[in-house]
Parts: C-alpha cells; sequence; structure tokens
C-alpha cells in the first residue's frame, strides 16, 4: 500500500461535501492499494450544450481524482496541502448518458510532486486520458 493516511471511502466523500466535487454528482467508491475509483454521473449537470459529457467535466473527475489520491499521500494533512500544477487530457470517445468511471494511478510519487494518470471509462470504453502533476505545499498559518 502506498498510502501515508488511512482513510475510508465514506471520510473522502463526506470531505468532497459543498465543493465541486459534490455538485458534479462525483462519488469515490474505491481506495485500492496503488489506486483510488469514482464515479460521475453523465446528466445535466456535466452535460455540454450539445448532449455529450463536457469535456470540463472529465478534467474536473480527472484533477479531484488525481488531487485526492495525493492528499492521502501526505504525511501532515494538518500542515500540508495538495495543490494542482499542471493537467492534459484526451477525449476519446462521447458519452450521453450513465456514468462514467475514473481511475487514478501513481506515475512518480516523489516527496513534493506526484503525478497521475487517470482513465476515464464507460464500461470496457475509453472516455478520456489525463495526466495530472500535483506538488505538497505548507499551508500558511
Amino acid at each position: 500500500m502506498i498510502w501515508k493516511q488511512v482513510h475510508t471511502v465514506e471520510i473522502l466523500n463526506q470531505k468532497a461535501k459543498n465543493t465541486l466535487i459534490e455538485q458534479l454528482g462525483i462519488e469515490i467508491t474505491e481506495i485500492g492499494a496503488d489506486y483510488i475509483k469514482a464515479k460521475m454521473p453523465v446528466d445535466h449537470r456535466t452535460r455540454q450544450p450539445d448532449g455529450l459529457l463536457h469535456g470540463g467535466a472529465s478534467v474536473a473527475l480527472a484533477e479531484s481524482m488525481g488531487s485526492f489520491a495525493s492528499y492521502l499521500l501526505l504525511e501532515d494533512h494538518i500542515n500540508e496541502a495538495v495543490v494542482g500544477v499542471e493537467i492534459n487530457a484526451n477525449h476519446l470517445s462521447a458519452v450521453l448518458s450513465g456514468q462514467v468511471e475514473a481511475k487514478a494511478s501513481p506515475v512518480k510519487l516523489g516527496r513534493t510532486i506526484q503525478v497521475w494518470n487517470i482513465l476515464i471509462t464507460q464500461g470496457s470504453k475509453k472516455v478520456c486520458v489525463s495526466r495530472l502533476t500535483t506538488m505538497t505545499i505548507r499551508k500558511k498559518q
């Protein structure tokens, strides 16, 4: 297991209350030994005007999952925070309805910089692949 903090799915979903994560209907579903998974509905909150899953919603899902994964690596969550430094996304397939699932897996786990691959799927269909770089910073007192 790579995580330095022990959290349950319920605790992480509670942390997401009153945030963009909650507004988009994102729900963490699984914390594995070296990955984290979540689902997001494809509905009025996450579609673009033509009815397709909005690319920005996919990116928000990807950044949320990579950031939560980095959060689980913090040794001192009281005095440290995680911030996104760079994200990219390749949108591979259109989605009209249902839900999508994201899985964040590590590429590089440094002391201050972490890099995550996030694969968004609907069933066996690859919807989006994203790479997120996060940084651990000291919270301002």
